[in-house]
């Protein structure tokens, strides 16, 4: 292959790459309960690779619950603080559209909401609510 070839095909495949990546969009919801509430109910959708991330604070030994009802293409994962989705592993996740779990730490967690790889390719719309609560 000619120097000029491959200089453009290098361009070629490095624009892909990054228009990808920037066409994906990350919503972050803060999460904050109403007075005396210990849990809070939202609805939203997104389509392809975009993502929600709720984040509520929570401390060490509470126990927080998630449910997740809608398409069934939405999943969701649950991270530490500290932890981000992508760059370590989940504390749970929909196993049965529902997870429950003790705290390990204190401090802000996220919960993040998204579809597979194969539905996020064809774009697919997917509507959801979730209620997260913390007792």
């Amino acid at each position: 292959m000619k120097p000029v070839q491959t200089l453009a095909l290098s361009i070629a495949f490095a624009f892909a790459a990054t228009s990808a990546v920037a066409a994906d969009k990350v919503t972050t919801v803060p999460v904050k309960f109403a007075k005396g509430a210990s849990s809070a109910t939202m609805k939203g959708s997104f389509a392809g690779y975009d993502s929600v991330h709720y984040t509520l604070d929570a401390r060490a030994g509470q126990t927080m619950t998630v449910t997740l009802a809608g398409s069934s293409n939405a999943n969701f994962n649950v991270f530490a603080p500290g932890d981000a989705p992508g760059a370590a592993t989940a504390l749970g996740s929909n196993a049965d559209r529902g997870w429950t779990g003790k705290l390990p730490k204190t401090g802000t967690y996220t919960v993040q909401v998204y579809q597979m790889r194969a539905s996020a390719r064809r774009g697919e719309k997917v509507p959801y609510t979730i209620t997260l609560s913390i007792r």
